[in-house]
Order: C-alpha cells, then structure tokens, then sequence
C-alpha cells in the first residue's frame, strides 16, 4: 500500500502562491510545479499545467500505456501539449506574456518510477537512509557546475542561482528529462520545488525523511524547515512511501 502526503505553503516573503501540486491516487501520479512570470502569471501557468495534466490522464488513461516505450511516449505528448496551452494562455493577454513553469511528475506502476522534470523542481529517492538527487536542474548555474565554472556550494548563493534554462512555456518546442528508478519496500519519493531544496540542505532533508514519521507528517516537517531557514519561496512537497 503506497502512503502519500503533500502540501504546499506560501513561505514568509512572498506575497501569493506561485507553487502548485496534485496528486491522482488511483493511477500513482504525483505532479509539482512552480510559476515564473510577474503579476499573478506565474500562479496561472502552475495551476494552468496542473490542471491540464490531471485532464490529461483522465481522458487517456495511463494504463493503456503498456511498457517502457509507450509510458515515455505518453508524457512526452501530454508534456507538449501542456506546453502549447500555456504558450496559447501566454499569448493571449500582455500581463501573461513570458509566463513559465517548472514541472516535476512522478508515476509509480510495478515497482518502478517514471520521473518526468522540467525546470529547477527536484525528485529525490529515499532508501536506507540515503538520499539520491534523481533529477538534474534545468538552470544556468547547474550548466555553470556541471563546465566546471562553478562549485555546488557557490551556486546556492549564486545572484543567478533562479535562472532556469528549460520550463513549460518557455519556447513553443519542450524537451523534458525522463527517468526511469525500480523501488523497493520503504522507499521514498520526495518531490519538491526550489523552495525547498534552495533553502534547506540535502542532509538536513535527509535527516527528516529518516525521522519515520508519516507522510503528511514529513512534509509538515520539511516545510517548517524550509520556513525556518528563511522562508524566502513558494514551498511545496510530495511524499511518496512503497
């Protein structure tokens, strides 16, 4: 039996809640992702995608998607076509023009994940008490560390450290990143947005989803932390346990 929390909270500094998430029981799929664009359009390209997403899955049911291949290709489509609404949306009016978001899903059939990102969002994977970064961030200092430009620890503090490279929204054509993890009993999934990993470090995340609590419970927790240590974004979290 898969356990699940979520939640997302405004943090301390910002104004709205730019930052959505949903979660879609019967099928395993769990969806984060953060708006960027002024005014209220960050909040309506998140939600905006969210919502097109669970639409998506409801009118093209998941399980007609049998094995690796047509799982890959089923994202990928619903991807592009999320990605063509909030470019329709973006067009439409001025004060939505240039708006994005980021995107991290995770679909869990027969002991393994389908990780689907875009943007700075992050899936981790808990087991034995470790904790794994599955996906790569799509931002202009992860280009910088991964040339050798830049160290880890400079780009958390890095004055460009929010730029993303890839978002939904942002050109007319999407390229996300798909990953494929087996699991295992008590793992963990944890899905998050920058709110959290930019503002509490990966062994402090680490030490909370050790701590056994349940789902709801650890996302609580992450939450207070991420508001402890400043609280300066949207902050939302998935938790995920086999």
């Amino acid at each position: 039996m898969v356990q699940v929390g979520f939640k997302s909270d405004r943090g301390l500094k910002r104004k709205n809640n730019e930052d959505s998430c949903f979660v879609i029981p019967e099928d395993k799929i769990y969806i984060v992702a953060d708006g960027v664009g002024g005014s209220n359009s960050g909040e309506i390209a998140s939600r905006s995608a969210v919502s097109f997403i669970a639409d998506y899955v409801k009118r093209n049911p998941i399980k007609l998607a049998k094995g690796r291949e047509q799982i890959k290709n089923y994202f990928i489509n619903c991807i592009e076509e999320a990605n063509s609404l909030i470019c329709s949306i973006s067009s439409e009016c001025a004060e939505n023009k240039g708006m994005a978001t980021t995107l991290v899903l995770a679909y869990v059939v027969r002991r393994k994940a389908y990780i689907v990102n875009i943007g700075d969002s992050r899936a981790y994977l808990m087991r034995n008490d470790n904790l794994i970064q599955i996906t790569e961030d799509h931002t202009y200092v992860n280009t910088l560390i991964k040339s050798g430009a830049l160290t880890e620890d400079a780009a958390r503090n890095h004055s460009k450290r929010h730029i993303i490279t890839r978002a939904l929204g942002g050109d007319d054509t999407v390229e996300p990143d798909i990953f494929e993890v087996k699991l295992m009993k008590d793992d963990i999934l944890l899905l998050c947005t920058d709110g959290l990993h930019g503002e509490v470090e990966d062994s402090k995340i680490c030490e909370i989803l050790s701590s056994g609590q349940q789902m709801s419970e650890l996302c609580n927790s992450l939450i207070t932390r991420a508001n402890r240590s400043g609280g300066n974004d949207n902050i939302t979290v998935v938790c995920v346990k086999m």
